[in-house]
């Protein structure tokens, strides 16, 4: 957040408000999805098979195929690239015998059959992640300088980079959702998934992590809408 912020008092609510907001909620959603993987990676599936394992048998029964499995650095770093059909998958997933792997790893296969399919919001939201990329970078700066110079064509063009970043968020829901739901039903189709058990700890490592996506888009919605208020005072 630029420091410049502070000395702007007609943004200060507008940037400080929603911010403080959307910590909160990132920290509840990331301590939900810790508690959940660390809980859930304890307990082992009955199939055995590894993170790898079952994203790769998730993948050709959803029927992706030609997807490159590959470890990843990082601690849940997982994730789907469609521009290489490659799946990449943190160490502990990768590796992992439990259910938090099995679930992390299947919902990213998830993402694969999504890519497989043509599954349109997962193709919005490639072409709109350049636009993402744009906007997070650089609103905060033209809009803060919008409002220094008193230039309402910036102060505009800020606020127009932080929609496009709050459509992406929004368009990154459903994808998701989506995402997790293919995998759950893959895993108890394909019997990867057996117990109650398994599918009670697969739907609870997935539901937290839903949160990490609700969360970011709520604080996004709160900041667009609170600069456009501020705009229009």
């Amino acid at each position: 957040m630029p420091l410049s912020i502070l000395f702007v008092p007609s943004l200060q609510a507008a940037f400080l408000v929603p911010a403080l907001v959307g910590l909160v909620l990132s920290l509840w959603a990331s301590a939900r999805v810790h508690a959940a993987f660390k809980k859930y990676a304890r307990v082992g599936v009955r199939s055995g098979m590894t993170g790898a394992q079952a994203a790769a048998a998730v993948c050709r029964a959803g029927g992706a195929h030609g997807v490159t499995i590959e470890r990843h650095p990082g601690f849940l770093s997982d994730h789907y690239d469609p521009r290489t059909k490659t799946l990449r998958l943190s160490p502990k997933v990768f590796d992992g015998r439990s259910i938090s792997s099995i679930a992390v790893a299947a919902h990213e296969a998830g993402h694969s059959i999504q890519d497989a399919e043509a599954y349109k919001p997962l193709v919005l939201r490639s072409q709109l992640v350049p636009v993402c990329n744009i906007g997070n970078s650089f609103w905060p700066l033209i809009l803060v300088f919008g409002f220094v110079m008193r230039a309402p064509l910036l102060i505009d063009l800020g606020i127009l980079l932080l929609a496009g970043v709050v459509v992406f968020q929004l368009v990154t829901l459903p994808v998701e959702f989506d995402a997790s739901k293919r995998a759950k039903a893959v895993l108890a189709r394909t019997g990867i998934v057996s117990t109650q058990e398994e599918a009670v700890g697969v739907q609870k490592v997935l539901g937290a992590a839903a949160m990490t996506y609700v969360a970011a888009a709520v604080t996004a919605v709160l900041q667009l809408v609170a600069l456009i208020l501020t705009r229009r005072n």
